[in-house]
């Protein structure tokens, strides 16, 4: 199933909740207003969603003079892998970590914090460099932002089912038109923000895979890539990072790996799986044990994602 299917399916899902949340907390005129604001979300989150993302995090665009390292490196990938040059942005933020946005290649960022350029050696953020590059390449980034900006939205949504509900709103009316009923608006406000979860679970977890092995092949050096998988690993439990659950999916190492219940809502795999596949191995087997080449392993991406599909 191609991305743009993938994106469609995605958007008539949060449509669809949309319209769910908005007939508990108005009946069918908060429906068809519902219906109406997802209309104008989808449009949005087509064209805007990546500026969103960016001011979230304060990302500042760098030119080659600024960064001139940086930019070096993710020119230097981008023309091996036929990419056009992407922008540069960097978020002034301790924790290392990465992510690539954008509607498509020829208006695609990469992003970084300010940790991962400090934490990392070349080697190491080349490798970062990469898999956002492999992203981009897989033409994974327009899902993946518009189901940040939409995942958001639902939540927002969510917080108002609840309080709805917590301060009466769950008064229906004789002709049906007022708030759903009190139960109808709690399951509303505990399923939608899980459902939303689950949809960037599905999206994600095997486009990590998938641009691992991308970047493996970028930059022929997949130590590199696992080295920093590593490190990040390490890090993002050491250094709290200042983010939104909602745009977790995005980032290449899972910036809420410290938060409670993470393990079930991962938005990737795990760190280790990811390394022992760039390392030839699998997790807690024998370092001696056979390998696998570079399209092995995307092949068992390739495969993974179709049983998702």
């Amino acid at each position: 199933m191609g991305n743009q299917i993938k994106t469609t399916i995605l958007l008539t899902i949060m449509t669809v909740f949309f319209m769910l949340i908005g007939k508990a907390l108005g009946g069918n005129s908060g429906m068809m207003t519902a219906l109406i604001f997802a209309g104008g979300m989808n449009f949005f989150s087509y064209w805007y969603s990546d500026k969103i993302v960016l001011k979230m995090y304060n990302a500042s665009e760098v030119s080659p003079e600024e960064a001139p390292d940086l930019y070096d490196m993710v020119r230097r990938l981008a023309q091996r892998s036929g990419l056009p040059m992407p922008k540069v942005y960097i978020i002034p933020q301790d924790a290392p970590n990465a992510f690539a946005t954008g509607r498509n290649p020829e208006n695609a960022v990469v992003a970084v914090t300010q940790g991962l350029l400090r934490l990392m050696n070349r080697s190491e953020i080349e490798g970062v460099l990469a898999h956002e590059l492999g992203h981009i390449q897989n033409r994974d980034i327009l899902i993946g932002t518009i189901a940040a900006t939409m995942a958001g939205a639902v939540m927002m949504l969510a917080n108002m089912a609840r309080w709805s509900a917590i301060f009466g709103g769950f008064n229906r009316s004789d002709d049906g038109e007022g708030g759903g009923g009190f139960i109808e608006l709690i399951v509303m406000a505990v399923i939608a923000p899980i459902a939303a979860m689950l949809i960037q679970m599905a999206i994600s977890r095997s486009r990590e895979f998938m641009a691992d092995a991308t970047a493996s092949g970028m930059t022929g050096n997949p130590e590199g890539l696992a080295s920093a998988l590593e490190k990040l690993g390490t890090y993002t439990r050491r250094i709290p990072m200042e983010t939104n659950p909602s745009t977790a999916h995005m980032f290449i190492a899972n910036p809420l790996s410290g938060a409670r219940m993470a393990s079930l809502f991962s938005t990737h795999p795990p760190i280790e799986e990811r390394v022992a596949r760039l390392r030839n191995t699998r997790p807690r087997q024998n370092q001696n044990g056979p390998g696998r080449t570079q399209s092995n392993m995307e092949q068992e991406a390739k495969n993974f994602w179709n049983r998702l599909s």
